[in-house]
């Protein structure tokens, strides 16, 4: 064999080498997390509720010293008013995949109009249709991907309501009564309608002592309490497709707290996310990955946002890009199934401004509890060390040719 072909063998090995090193140092480097200011939305004293997996976002913002519903775009881009059902105001509470919104208008603008009427959209917001009458305490909270509806139906006047649910594009309003005692909300629903919120057990007069978070069957079928763990009461507030909940439980004794807390398929097993140190925390929306997002307090009593995901948590507000960005006290309010996540936080202009923070799919998370700053160093995945491996190895081998060559 002669040495140029030596050389060109040598010259594809160092070729391959330089692959080896490339795809290692890649695999040890993670993207940074992004967040962006939304800036107005169309109008002043914006608040967001809810985003899809397209990055459309449903909220409200003041016009004429009245709250009015707004859609976005994708990825939060532009603002579209949705308008009211007759009355002064309009609120947002929900928005699915397809762009339909749900939420709540009076239908006239005297005193009527504190009984206030669901409603739902069309898809990217169009077409307002009233749902039906919830009354003063009603609310909406979710909507599915058939447009089914979930939220608070006033059932006693000022002093009572109870969860409820539609049909699809919310044909139909059913209450689905409680665990025993007055009241119950439905917070979240998914796509098989399975709905989630909390009710009484009893009839204390005190729904926080009593209160449990709950499940039900598909449409809403059958309620069944998820309990509280060691305390004496939960609440859930959202549901992935998988009909996992996340919510709060705790106790109410010679102490109060509550945690965030997880559960599994189908509400089963219920696993608390604890804190950041404080007593307090609340997980407020999952997406269909697991990944859970809320509140939580530190040692110090302050009030942190959290990313739950990989079996960790983030918190949000100590994140380099956040503090970089001139940001604070940012809370988060949803996720979707591409990790996006809606929040409202105070701007370095000192401004109250709605937010989409992200990461990528290489961003490094841990199954320990994660504080940043500092960010735990990267990680190399098993992959990465069998690269290590083999260009090691053949580095050696390139050495003993090289030997024998010379000799």
């Amino acid at each position: 064999m002669s040495i140029p072909c030596k050389r060109t063998k040598l010259k594809y090995i160092s070729m391959f080498l330089t692959g080896v090193c490339a795809a290692s140092i890649s695999a040890m480097v993670h993207a940074d997390w992004s967040i962006r200011g939304l800036g107005e939305l169309g109008g002043s004293g914006s608040t967001v509720s809810a985003i899809n997996d397209s990055g459309q976002i449903a909220g409200s913002f003041i016009i004429n010293n009245n709250y009015h519903a707004f859609i976005t775009g994708p990825d939060g881009a532009g603002t579209t008013e949705i308008g009211t059902l007759g009355g002064d105001y309009s609120f947002a509470g929900a928005i699915n995949n397809a762009g339909q919104v749900a939420g709540r208008s009076p239908v006239t603008a005297d005193f009527d109009s504190i009984f206030a009427h669901a409603f739902i959209t069309g898809p990217d917001g169009k077409r307002l249709t009233d749902v039906g009458n919830v009354g003063v305490n009603g609310k909406v909270f979710s909507i599915n991907d058939s447009g089914q509806i979930a939220g608070d139906l006033d059932t006693l006047g000022a002093s009572g309501f109870h969860a409820f649910i539609t049909g699809p594009n919310g044909i139909g309003i059913t209450d689905l009564g409680t665990l025993g005692g007055v009241y119950s909300s439905a917070t979240g629903i998914n796509n098989s309608g399975q709905v989630t919120g909390w009710a009484q057990t009893g009839n204390t007069g005190n729904a926080s002592v009593d209160s449990h978070a709950f499940i039900t069957g598909p449409n809403g079928v059958g309620m069944t309490s998820l309990g509280t763990l060691n305390g004496n009461f939960s609440a859930a507030n959202s549901i992935n497709n998988s009909g996992q909940v996340v919510g709060n439980v705790g106790e109410v004794s010679d102490i109060y707290y509550h945690h965030a807390f997880i559960t599994g398929p189908d509400g089963a097993g219920m696993t608390s996310l604890g804190t950041l140190g404080g007593y307090f925390s609340d997980a407020l929306s999952i997406n269909d990955g697991g990944e859970a997002i809320g509140w939580a307090t530190t040692a110090n009593d302050d009030f942190h946002a959290f990313l739950y995901s990989h079996g960790g948590i983030t918190d949000l507000s100590l994140l380099n890009v956040v503090s970089a960005d001139g940001w604070r006290s940012i809370s988060v309010i949803d996720i979707n199934n591409n990790g996006q996540i809606l929040g409202m936080g105070i701007n370095s202009l000192g401004a109250s401004e709605a937010f989409i923070l992200t990461y990528t799919p290489d961003t490094v998370f841990s199954p320990n509890p994660i504080f940043i700053p500092p960010p735990p160093p990267p990680i190399p995945e098993p992959e990465t060390y069998l690269m290590l491996l083999a260009g090691l190895g053949l580095l050696g081998f390139v050495a003993r040719r090289r030997r024998q060559m010379t000799m």
